[in-house]
């Protein structure tokens, strides 16, 4: 069993010794806003410093009695970052693209995604950041666009 001492050591070393991140991984949750509020979940794979490239995957539940369609989105964006966080915070502007697929009952709908927003990614402990995110999703031909989405999640620096 690790002892009290090794463990605040490791955790001492790691956000001492922590570098700036090229690269990190968020996984998310939050809530799709139109057309009544519904959970969201996914995944973000970010790879870069003052530019960054992020690929995200997200899904939303059906909702029949709220006549809200599932959503699931892939996107590639963006991201506009100042390299290092300052007092721990690092801000972000995004604008991508992906695909997206909405379903309603049996009714599908599938179509192009333009996305943009921001966020910060706050420094907790070492590597571990907290990300909160807006987006907005112009989705060509969905029933309902544009469609906003907040979210929290965690985010693993590497």
């Amino acid at each position: 069993m690790i002892s009290l001492r090794a463990a605040v050591l490791a955790i001492v070393l790691t956000t001492v010794l922590a570098t700036p991140a090229f690269a990190d991984l968020t996984a998310f949750v939050g809530a799709n806003t139109v057309p009544v509020n519904r959970p969201v979940k996914g995944l973000a794979i970010g790879l870069g410093m003052l530019v960054a490239f992020e690929f995200e995957f997200a899904e939303t539940q059906e909702d029949r009695d709220e006549d809200a369609p599932a959503l699931r989105t892939g996107t590639a964006s963006a991201l506009i970052q100042p390299p290092l966080a300052v007092s721990g915070v690092q801000p972000y502007l995004a604008f991508g693209f992906g695909l997206f697929r909405e379903r309603l009952n049996q009714v599908e709908e599938n179509g192009v995604a333009l996305t943009s927003g921001g966020g910060l990614k706050v420094k907790l402990i070492g590597p571990l950041r907290l990300r909160l995110d807006y987006r907005a999703f112009r989705l060509r031909g969905a029933r309902h666009s544009p469609t906003h989405r907040i979210y929290a999640g965690m985010n693993l620096a590497f």
